[in-house]
């Protein structure tokens, strides 16, 4: 580990700024497999301590052959911060890799009416992991159309996400499984990024991947601007072999994700990847929640987001079955 990244690690410890962390190996992935160009603007909407920019800094800098292309490189990372600790971390981690003047705006993402942004304001690549839990209060929710108001903070980020994105612009996304499987406005939001983009990856990330900070089972969602989704590939990422779980002292490798890039450039079926169409998305009320079929039954564990998630099924049918029988009774 360099001296920077020590110094940082060492500050956000003493910030206890842990819950805006992304473990490196899924940021340099995702920055890998978006593979931003010289000349592209990067954008973080919710840039924590600057993981994704200056993971994105690194890629783009090996590309820089002259003085000019370096130079257009400080001008092309972006990142906005709500929260005073990880937005001074996000400065001094772009100060440590030679950038200038980072532009890293202090600000909440989600506080500017989506009306407002223009055709300046349209990046080429979006590299997130919008917070997800979070509740915004009612005034920020009328910052966006009627039908994707909502306080469930990483569902604005999605909306706000497909508004920044250029025509053919790519991301890559974290998101937890109930934003595939949820219902109403995810509903909509969901239906919004098939008609708009293709979303053409969905790696399922296992348990642990973000210890100790959270336990909830995570996604990498990867789509491009400007042209529908016609069918989605699955990436079940597995445990490395012997190993049932991920830890702050074993954490997710670099390595790992080699599996991913191997098959990335020429699909096939396997027993960790399968697709679906977008016409199978559509009948299951655009629930993305989609299982591994080549993975046997006794292959399968249940977490405990897994469980509750079938209780909360099992409860909507409920409450649908009891509204039938009591317009049967005329109640």
């Amino acid at each position: 580990m360099t001296f920077n990244e020590t110094f940082l690690r060492d500050l956000q410890s003493a910030g206890n700024a842990g819950e805006y962390y992304t473990p490196r190996a899924v940021t340099q992935f995702m920055v890998d497999m978006t593979n931003p160009q010289l000349g592209e603007k990067v954008l973080d909407p919710a840039c924590g301590t600057g993981g994704f920019l200056t993971c994105a800094l690194e890629h783009l800098m090996k590309q820089a052959k002259t003085v000019e292309d370096r130079q257009l490189v400080q001008s092309s990372i972006l990142g906005i911060e709500k929260k005073p600790l990880p937005h001074i971390l996000s400065v001094t981690n772009l100060i440590l890799h030679d950038i200038d003047i980072p532009k890293i705006r202090r600000d909440n993402s989600l506080s500017r009416p989506l009306r407002d942004y223009g055709i300046k304001d349209k990046v080429d690549v979006i590299l997130t992991n919008p917070p997800f839990g979070g509740i915004e209060e009612d005034g920020i929710q009328a910052n966006f159309p009627a039908s994707f108001r909502t306080k469930e903070t990483a569902d604005l980020f999605m909306v706000l996400i497909l508004t920044l994105l250029k025509d053919g612009g790519r991301a890559a996304v974290v998101l937890p499984d109930g934003f595939l499987f949820g219902e109403g406005v995810k509903t909509r939001i969901k239906e919004k990024l098939l008609s708009e983009c293709n979303l053409h990856t969905i790696v399922r990330l296992p348990n642990g991947v973000f210890a100790p900070y959270t336990g909830i089972r995570t996604n990498l969602l990867f789509f491009t601007k400007g042209e529908p989704t016609k069918e989605i590939w699955y990436f079940e990422h597995p445990y490395p072999e012997g190993q049932k779980s991920y830890s702050k002292t074993k954490p997710i490798r670099i390595e790992e994700f080699d599996l991913e890039k191997q098959w990335w450039e020429n699909r096939v079926e396997t027993e960790y990847a399968w697709k679906v169409t977008v016409e199978e998305i559509r009948t299951s009320n655009y629930n993305l929640d989609v299982k591994n079929p080549n993975k046997s039954a006794e292959d399968v564990e249940l977490d405990v987001s897994e469980i509750l998630k079938r209780i909360q099924q099992g409860n909507r049918k409920i409450e649908q079955l009891t509204g039938e029988l009591i317009k049967i009774l005329g109640y």
